[in-house]
């Protein structure tokens, strides 16, 4: 196996695995928590290193394990104290921690040589060459039997207590009303979430991790309101976000982790711009029918006010309506075309006169 074939599919699994749990991060408002996770798993890595006498795999993952959910127990802690709000808890912890990180490291191992890049930016091009190695026997790539291993634990706990946090997400109270407790599920969620930050972190790094988790899952919310498209969606953009990211890097000669995040942020900003119901287009669209709508409802209910009074003649003119109606004289005529292709209004020598259908319009807004 080519070791770009091997980068590829290390992308699409920490991708898929990161997308299943972003979706419910997302729709919670909960996606800064993903950020605090990846730079807080710093302490919990270092004293992995340290009980371990050296790098070891085990004692580093556990140890960031435990250092994520002691962030996670920290914002919730400092949230339910009712003194700072859920993204204030978030930016007092995981700097904390971080920076409790950067101490350890320079306080007892000074000696040892940290890179920075391999940290934020990961060393996902190095997936070929850590391979998982038991009693001199090769396993293949580390990466694969590590984000392989979240993954199937992501889709059994999406898949088990799919309606549980459905319900938590979206309507705590009920969910708690028919014998949920949202705090489990909440705390069931992070714990997934940690292991899996922890995991993609050793594969990628921080920036990728947090990218990946979130942008994807973001993406797709801009292009469904239903919860099971939504997740599949994110997974198949974290996915192409990791193949287009790998040949795109390939292409300019940079960095693959960067080109990954940079995808996903096009895809991103396409679904923004192009989305068929929350993009920006179809919002202008959508503000320009309702303007429209708007502006003809209240031509009829001006001709209305107006009819068989003694002005009617005069405020039935098209070309006073513009003064009186205060508009711009082609928004004017846009109007009445309006008015007149939806046979609210027929017009006769300048002059507008209401249907019938006119008037029924009228006696209902």
């Amino acid at each position: 196996m080519s070791s770009g074939t091997v980068i590829i599919i290390a992308g699409i699994l920490v991708a898929t695995a990161c997308a299943l749990l972003g979706t419910f991060l997302v729709l919670r408002k909960m996606s800064m928590m993903a950020d605090a996770i990846s730079h807080a798993i710093l302490p919990g890595l270092v004293a992995g290193f340290f009980f371990a006498n050296g790098p070891n795999l085990l004692a580093g993952f556990l140890g960031a394990a435990l250092a994520s959910l002691l962030t996670v127990s920290l914002v919730e802690a400092i949230q339910k104290s009712g003194r700072v709000g859920g993204d204030s808890a978030i930016g007092i912890v995981f700097p904390a921690m971080f920076a409790l990180g950067t101490v350890l490291v320079s306080r007892y191992f000074a000696n040892v040589h940290l890179d920075a890049d391999a940290i934020l930016y990961g060393n996902i091009e190095f997936s070929a060459q850590d391979t998982l190695l038991i009693n001199g026997v090769n396993f293949g790539p580390q990466s694969f039997w590590v984000m392989g291993t979240l993954l199937i634990i992501n889709l059994s706990f999406v898949t088990l207590f799919y309606k549980e946090l459905k319900l938590a997400t979206f309507d705590a109270g009920l969910a708690a009303s028919l014998g949920f407790s949202p705090l489990v599920i909440h705390y069931g969620l992070m714990i997934v979430v940690s292991l899996t930050a922890v995991g993609a972190f050793t594969a990628v790094g921080a920036v990728l991790t947090v990218a990946l988790m979130i942008v994807p899952a973001a993406t797709a919310y801009l292009l469904t309101h239903r919860l099971k498209a939504m997740i599949g969606l994110a997974a198949l953009i974290g996915a192409l976000s990791a193949i287009a990211g790998y040949y795109a890097a390939v292409l300019v000669d940079t960095s693959i982790a960067g080109a990954i995040t940079t995808v996903a942020g096009l895809l991103f900003g396409l679904a923004l711009i192009f989305s068929p119901t929350q993009g920006m287009i179809a919002r202008m669209i959508q503000l320009q029918r309702q303007r429209l709508y708007f502006a003809t409802e209240t031509l009829v209910i001006h001709l209305n006010t107006h009819e068989n009074t003694t002005v009617a003649e005069t405020e039935s003119r098209i070309d006073h309506l513009t003064k009186e109606l205060r508009w711009k004289p082609d928004f004017a005529q846009r109007i009445v075309q309006n008015a007149l292709q939806k046979e609210y209004v027929v017009s006769n020598n300048g002059h507008l006169a209401l249907t019938d259908a006119g008037r029924e319009f009228a006696k209902k807004q």
